[in-house]
């Protein structure tokens, strides 16, 4: 392949990848701007939501029912999780860490004693090919692509011109003020992590007929999401959508040109020289 059509093939790639990339950090960085906490479990939902779209695909033949399905069962938990877990423990930062990591380990030994340790996947719903001079392109690859952006812009409109958004925003910038001003405040952080949750899962569904699921595989999601939201700044939807588009890339070019494991260090790299430079993050706030 001669240099333009790697060149081209990187940029599709690492396009797909900055997608699934926001859609799942957008929900850990909602829950951490809204609710101040950081959800360690958070890969999880992703890798539910991978799992019970390939149960639902399985058992009823329909990809579509799926992508609806996921996402809504993915919700369920983290409302679930939110009420017997988080609230008991009064959203207490240290105290979440510990219980999310707890959680962590359990949905990863039910899934496993459920599902099994083996990766599975689905076939695409469609199949298309886009012809470039210099190679095919899965044409569900880029529909990934567009539905993913879509639901990123409808997201962003929610928390711009919504009353929802604006009770988010309001809860986000001062919990007690919000509070006082009659916020529902326990209210918008339920909706926070459920709506994260459902991210995550929505974007678990997307991926398995491109990456198999497996119970393990949130811990990569994880990983992504937290490097993300790192260089976006924690709490920053923008910058995370901007980092995410930025690590997305960066990792298309490098794994095309070079290696896959490659594409990890300069991710990990890229982490080092922000908190460096900038230590809130692209977007987020200096720390003092």
């Amino acid at each position: 392949m001669t240099l333009e059509g790697r060149l081209v093939l990187a940029l599709l790639e690492g396009t797909v990848t900055g997608c699934i990339l926001a859609l799942t950090a957008l929900g850990l960085s909602m829950v951490f701007g809204v609710m101040r906490i950081v959800n360690v479990a958070h890969g999880e939902f992703f890798m539910l939501g991978a799992v019970s779209a390939w149960y639902v695909t399985s058992t009823t033949s329909s990809f579509g029912l799926a992508l609806i399905a996921a996402p809504v069962f993915v919700a369920a938990v983290a409302v679930l999780v939110n009420w017997v877990i988080l609230r008991p423990i009064r959203y207490e930062p240290q105290a979440t860490i510990v219980a999310t990591i707890g959680l962590l380990y359990i949905i990863q030994q039910v899934v496993l004693s459920i599902y099994g340790p083996y990766a599975r996947t689905v076939a695409p719903p469609f199949y298309f090919r886009i012809d470039f001079p210099w190679f095919g392109y899965s044409g569900y690859k880029l529909a990934v692509a567009g539905l993913a952006a879509a639901l990123l812009w409808a997201i962003w409109r929610v928390v711009s011109t919504t009353t929802l958004g604006l009770y988010m925003r309001a809860t986000q910038q001062d919990q007690e003020m919000a509070q006082a001003f009659g916020v529902p405040v326990h209210r918008i952080f339920a909706v926070a992590f459920a709506l994260g949750a459902a991210l995550a899962g929505l974007a678990g569904a997307l991926i398995i007929p491109i990456q198999p699921a497996h119970y393990l595989m949130g811990l990569d999601a994880l990983l992504a999401s937290f490097t993300v939201v790192i260089v976006g700044g924690l709490g920053s939807l923008g910058g995370t959508l901007a980092a995410a588009f930025l690590i997305g890339l960066s990792d298309g070019i490098v794994s095309v040109f070079f290696s896959p494991t490659l594409a990890r260090i300069v991710s990990t790299a890229l982490v080092a020289l922000v908190l460096v430079v900038r230590s809130g993050g692209l977007f987020g706030t200096e720390s003092a």
